[in-house]
């Protein structure tokens, strides 16, 4: 019992680094939250400081879901890997480092995924790849990604599973609300060949 405490634990102080606003300080000397959006995801660091620093800041907030989940799955199988990979998620959205504020988890959502089964994290990739060059949209790619694990981990797992992607779905989707506002109304920006201001931010995972 101690064992799988820590684990959760561990989910959640791993998940909580920002790396975002890391990556920004340690090789561009900024803050990540006074450019563009202001979200410390791989999307704005993109937008901000370039494909470079998306792409890192991408890969670190994917590893904050994978390692957590394949070390929760050698210690207490998948009930503990999904409790653990949910943990992750919070903490990237919250973060104790930053005022319990954070980023949308959807990258690390996306290593969540491969932790618990690779094929749904290609569909996820897929989902997103094919909403956003439809629509320009990198919030509603985000959504609709998210949206598609609820039925890929009951097909490639169990209900289980299932029932942490809704609960998923329900934490990324509160966290894009403001995004989701934007969409409605038809405020939102495009991820791809719109220009951007922090008044008016797109949405970025």
């Amino acid at each position: 019992m101690i064992e799988e405490a820590g684990v959760l634990v561990f989910a959640f102080l791993l998940g909580s680094l920002p790396f975002g606003l890391i990556v920004a300080r340690v090789l561009f000397k900024t803050d990540i939250r006074t450019q563009g959006s202001g979200n410390i995801g791989a999307a704005n660091a993109a937008r901000t400081l370039g494909k470079g620093a998306g792409a890192l800041v991408l890969v670190f907030d994917a590893l904050k879901g994978f390692v957590p989940t394949i070390l929760a799955q050698s210690v207490g199988g998948l009930p503990l890997a999904l409790f653990a990979g949910f943990a992750a998620i919070l903490g990237h959205c919250y973060s104790p480092w930053m005022r319990f504020r954070g980023g949308k988890g959807v990258a690390t959502e996306l290593g969540v995924l491969f932790g618990l089964a690779w094929q749904a994290a290609l569909i996820f990739i897929a989902v997103w790849i094919l909403v956003v060059a439809a629509s320009g949209f990198a919030s509603l790619g985000s959504l609709l990604a998210s949206l598609s694990t609820t039925a890929t981990l009951w097909l490639f797992l169990d209900a289980r599973a299932a029932i942490y992607a809704a609960c998923t779905l329900a934490v990324i989707a509160w966290r894009h609300r403001e995004n989701i506002r934007r969409l409605i109304e038809g405020r939102e920006n495009r991820l791809i060949g719109a220009s951007r201001s922090a008044s008016n931010p797109g949405g970025a995972p």
